[in-house]
Formats: structure tokens, sequence, C-alpha cells
């Protein structure tokens, strides 16, 4: 079966579950409205033929530009480059993927465009652009209030929570980072770039494979160093995240963020972590949240809070946070063994893989209150 009649037959069935109808009856011409293909002379008027003025950013996709459908509709369009490192399975793999999920924290496929050699996405235009755009640049990051980066947070919970247990089929995402997390015109953030997203069907929860996808520094330990894949690998990327967004730091920067967090929360001081370029930070909330993110990363998979847990947390008045064991950096992320050969196919991450050099996690807990929450200079005390 070529692409497009693969993508067309993804395509029935996403109109005939909108529409209750049989599939088989989904392209009689009642949904024209529908068509997610848009043609070629559509795309390049829409972008002036690819003007460099209307150029957004280059991945490794390829470029992608603005541009203005015929209705006045602002889209952002993701062009396939003939000479890109990943190529039409990837393309599919984000398409086919996007057909079946809808939520409010994912970036919306609004439609594609196949023509010869030109392969394109059409999504919604989001004018902010993306996180760390803003995030990681000094002259902007302070525009990027703590209440915003909190909510930027809970957004990517959100929709990280969607992916692994409320969509029809279960989603790791495998590159969560700052720039593929975009931000609309009210910085609510949505999940972007599905071209390295794994599908888990059935009551799969985790797999092992040699081709391993993402970005340096956001890569889980277990599977950047023995390809075990499962929605721990994302949790550890979103802790990455959360780390950035608290500290306006980029990991791949030459200091090592996560090594500077543990050894700050370790002496007590991790709120010197905290981004500079604010003026004024909830101190409460900024703590809990580095706390939050040195639980994601941590050495240990089934240590590692899932996304539900998190959402949980999140989202209550008061709540607990145990104390975080080590960081799953490495060169120390210990000796990794498997059980027994019955624990290859068992579904606890703990039975899989056992981290020998995990430390005993200490008894005190940190209680969280959103009452006691106040917001104050963040120089105060330094």
């Amino acid at each position: 079966m070529n692409l497009l009649s693969s993508l067309r037959d993804c395509l029935r069935c996403r109109r005939a579950a909108s529409a209750g109808d049989d599939p088989d009856d989904a392209d009689d011409g009642r949904h024209e409205s529908w068509d997610l293909f848009f043609g070629l002379n559509i795309i390049q008027a829409a972008t002036d033929f690819f003007s460099e003025l209307n150029k957004l950013g280059h991945g490794g996709f390829g470029p992608v530009y603005k541009g203005i459908l015929p209705n006045g509709q602002e889209v952002a369009i993701k062009k396939l480059s003939l000479t890109s490192s990943q190529g039409v399975p990837e393309f599919t793999n984000e398409v086919k993927l996007l057909l079946k999920i809808q939520h409010k924290n994912l970036v919306m496929l609004l439609g594609c465009c196949i023509e010869g050699p030109e392969k394109m996405l059409v999504y919604e235009y989001l004018p902010n652009k993306s996180l760390d755009y803003i995030l990681f640049d000094k002259k902007k990051s302070g525009s990027l209030q703590w209440s915003q980066r909190f909510q930027i947070i809970i957004g990517v919970v959100r929709g990280l929570l969607y992916l692994h247990e409320e969509a029809p089929i279960r989603i790791i995402h495998r590159d969560i980072k700052a720039s593929n997390i975009l931000l609309d015109d009210k910085l609510n953030p949505k999940i972007a770039d599905f071209g390295l997203a794994r599908l888990f069907p059935g009551d799969d929860t985790h797999l092992n494979t040699f081709r391993i996808s993402g970005t340096h520094g956001y890569i889980a330990p277990e599977y950047a160093m023995h390809g075990y894949l499962s929605v721990k690998a994302d949790v550890f990327s979103f802790g990455i995240l959360v780390l950035e967004i608290v500290s306006g730091r980029k990991v791949s920067d030459k200091s090592d963020l996560l090594t500077d967090t543990w050894s700050l929360f370790q002496i007590g001081k991790q709120l010197e972590l905290v981004d500079e370029s604010l003026d004024s930070c909830s101190s409460s909330e900024a703590a809990m949240c580095i706390q939050l993110g040195l639980l994601c990363c941590q050495a240990v998979i089934a240590d590692r809070p899932d996304m539900n847990a998190l959402h949980i947390m999140l989202s209550s008045d008061s709540f607990t946070l145990p104390q975080p064991g080590r960081p799953g950096l490495q060169g120390r992320v210990g000796r990794w063994t498997t059980s027994d050969s019955s624990a290859l196919t068992g579904t606890n991450d703990s039975s899989i893989l056992t981290n020998h050099t995990k430390p005993s996690i200490a008894s005190s807990t940190y209680d969280f209150s959103r009452n006691s929450i106040s917001y104050s200079s963040i120089n105060e005390g330094r």
C-alpha cells in the first residue's frame, strides 16, 4: 500500500469516528470539509512560494513556514526536506498518529500535502513559537513570568497524561524538550513533533530496541544505554524540561544542569537554581517543581512517578513529596541486570531492571500546601 492510500484509509476512519458513521460510508461526499489533503498550489500560495520571510525555523524533519490559507486562517507548514535526516517513515508516522489523537495540549494537525517528492504537514499556527525561543533568550526569558511557567508545566503534564493513559492507544513521545513545546497566544503549551513517537498496542508497557532516538541530554539512561523504552523515558525527559523551565538554563549548556540541581538539593540550596531573570516567584512552587524534576530523573525507573501521579500532585491543594533518589546520569547509573528470564515479560519496571547503586531513600518527606504559597522577590535571601 503506498503512502497516499495508507493515509487516506486513516482519514476515512477518523471521519467515520467523528461523524458516527460506518467507515465504508465515510467517503460518500458528506464530509468534504474534513478533507485533510491540500494541493501543492494552495501551500505555495499560502507561503509565498516558501519565502524566507515566512520561515519559522528548521529541524531534523525540514523547514517550517508560516502560511495563510485562502480562508484567511494562519497555519504552520512543516516541509519534509529531500535531504532530511528523517524521511517518509517519520512523516507517515506523524500523520497516522495525529489522526488518532486530539487534546488541547497537543498540536493540532490540520492536513497534509503529498504531491510528487513534496511532503508537508499543515498545523495550527501558534504565534509564540516554541518554549525554547523565549526561555533560553536572556532578553525574552524575563517576560515569561513564574505563574506562566508553572502553567506550562501543568499543561505539558496533561498532554503527556493523555498520551500515556487516555489516548486510544498508548503513545511514548520520545523527544520531549523545550523546542517541541509550542505556545499559543495565551502561552498555553502544546506538545509537537511526533515523528519519533512509538505506539504501544494492547497492554504492552515497555520494549527493547536497538534504535535509540531522541535528543542528547533528555534521553533516559536506561533507554540510551540499554534500549529499554517505557513511558518512564518520557517522564525522565519531562523532568529535565521542568528543571529548564525553573532555571532558564539549557540542559546542553557546558555545565550539567541535572548534576548542579542534585548538588544544590542535597545541601538545601535548590532555590539558587531559579532563573535570575524572574522579578518574583513562588518559592514554594519553585521548590516543589525542582523536587518533582528530580523525582522524574531518578536512576531507578520504578521510583519515577508516572504522569497520572504528577497530575494528581499538581492538581491537589496539598500533598507530600518523597525525597528523590540519585538521578540517572551516564556513568553513575549503576549496574543494570535482569532478575530472571521470566522478568523480561513482566509489567513491573523494577522487576526488569534493578539498579544496585540506588541509595536508600530518606524517610523525610516534604509537605506542600497551596494555602501557604506566597510570592516574593527571587533575589531575597541570596
